[in-house]
């Protein structure tokens, strides 16, 4: 049941982006904001973590889960740095992911002959 979970909520994330791609006049830089800071604020309100305890990597996997690891990293470095772990939380959350998408993309470059759009 984990796999259908992850799939139909994950599907469900990306059909409802593909909407609002389709029909707003949003660009996708604007959504993909959206997305993670509604992921940041469904971890402070505390929604979250029970939604992707239910939904695994289906919640976690898409942008909203990005959100996530960023506030979570901001509550931390807050309980223990106090005010100035706002500033510190959410790049030390994020560097991980952060340094794998630079890393794998460049790799990706290597291995791909990518080209310019006309």
């Amino acid at each position: 049941m984990d796999y259908f979970h992850a799939f139909w909520v994950g599907g469900l994330i990306c059909a409802l982006v593909q909407i609002l791609m389709e029909k707003t006049k949003m660009m996708p830089g604007r959504i993909m904001v959206l997305l993670v800071c509604t992921g940041a604020f469904l971890s402070f309100i505390g929604v979250y973590e029970p939604f992707a305890e239910f939904a695994g990597a289906g919640a976690s996997v898409p942008l909203l889960g990005f959100g996530n690891v960023l506030m979570k990293g901001v509550k931390e470095a807050v309980d223990s740095q106090g005010i100035m772990g706002l500033f510190a939380g959410g790049f030390k959350a994020g560097a991980v992911g952060t340094s794998a998408a630079l890393i794998f993309g460049y790799l990706a470059s290597l291995v791909f002959n990518p080209k310019m759009k006309k």
